[in-house]
């Protein structure tokens, strides 16, 4: 897929999610089959570009390119120089984030707040496409800010007049954050209204739903977000599919903790054994979510306080589940077994 002026492998995209897409994350994913992953977002604030979180967000040594770093703010003028600040530090893609609904984010009028402020939208837009003339810049937000204020085919129209290169639309309001269902009728309203690429996010947990939201809405791709939480492999199974209208069989239990493993490896060189083990206990909850005897497990990991302890509990569980020979499809009759 050509996107922003970068050939992706397929149309499969990781949105952006504050604490969970940080450079391990994004890499295991792109591994794992999807074109590109968009990073947590980073305030524009510069005040902020010392701290070590921003300096870990920022953090793209060894990353599969392309590199997209999305930014979050309300002065346009902030926004531009975050713009110039992450070109510098190796931004291939500046994303502008109107979509997150976090009261920390809208307080500031910032996130999908903006939606309700087309001109300022406008004003912003234009500052961070001239900042960084030489870089793409794309957008991601809601369908608007509330269900009586559907504007994002209107704000796409003034994104494209812009010059932002792509839009990613997630299929809910502001004011619903991510509660109900995601609604797909705005997201291919927008895609009539413009053309430039539209990515659809919001709800697409399997590559059935993938298909269907393609077809439904006539996007040029789709951004996965929560369903990928401990199940990395979805981007496969939904590129699979896409290709082949076949369903790949799901992972055996042994790949999924040596997926697992990986991961975990990342996240202790990338944090440190402290701040990495503490990251690392949502990640292992979600890799073991559903599976037989998994929430005695978790209360268990996370009193481990240090690396190998954390090793040995995922170990111990992973290999109970080989022990009984359980597959994702058998799991539910081994749960008295491991509780006994």
């Amino acid at each position: 897929m050509e996107f922003a002026g970068f050939v992706l492998r397929n149309n499969l995209f990781v949105a952006p999610m504050a604490g969970v897409t940080d450079r391990p994350f994004r890499q295991l994913c792109k591994r794992m089959g999807a074109g590109l992953a968009v990073s947590e977002m980073v305030a524009s604030n510069t005040l902020l570009y010392a701290t070590e979180k921003t300096r870990r967000r920022t953090d793209h040594c060894g990353e599969t390119e392309p590199i997209s770093v999305q930014i979050a703010g309300a002065e346009p003028a902030m926004m531009a120089e975050a713009a110039r600040h992450n070109r510098d530090n190796g931004a291939q893609i500046i994303d502008i984030n109107m979509g997150c609904p976090a009261k920390k984010v809208c307080n500031k009028a910032a996130g999908s707040a903006l939606m309700r402020d087309e001109a300022l939208v406008r004003e912003i837009l234009s500052a961070v496409v001239n900042a960084v003339p030489d870089t793409p810049v794309t957008l991601k937000m809601r369908t608007g800010w509330d269900r009586d204020q559907r504007n994002a085919p209107r704000l796409a129209r003034i994104a494209e007049e812009a010059g932002i290169r792509a839009l990613a639309i997630h299929g809910r309001t502001r004011a619903d954050k991510y509660m109900g269902h995601a609604e797909y009728d705005t997201i291919a309203a927008v895609k009539q209204a413009v053309a430039i690429p539209v990515i659809a996010n919001g709800d697409i947990d399997s590559p059935e739903k993938a298909a269907a939201v393609l077809r439904h809405t006539g996007a040029d791709g789709v951004m996965i977000g929560r369903a990928a939480q401990g199940r990395p492999w979805i981007f496969r199974e939904i590129e699979h599919f896409l290709a082949t209208g076949e369903t790949l069989p799901p992972p055996a239990v042994s790949e999924i903790r040596a997926i697992c493993r990986a991961h975990l490896a990342d996240l202790y060189a990338f944090y440190g054994e402290w701040s990495g083990v503490r990251i690392a206990r949502k990640h292992i909850a979600w890799y073991t979510k559903g599976l037989a005897g998994a929430q005695a497990f978790r209360q268990a990991m996370n009193q481990q306080e240090e690396v190998d302890g954390q090793l040995a509990a995922v170990d111990h569980f992973f290999a109970q589940l080989d022990r009984l020979g359980v597959t994702l499809q058998t799991q539910a009759s081994c749960f008295e077994e491991l509780a006994a």
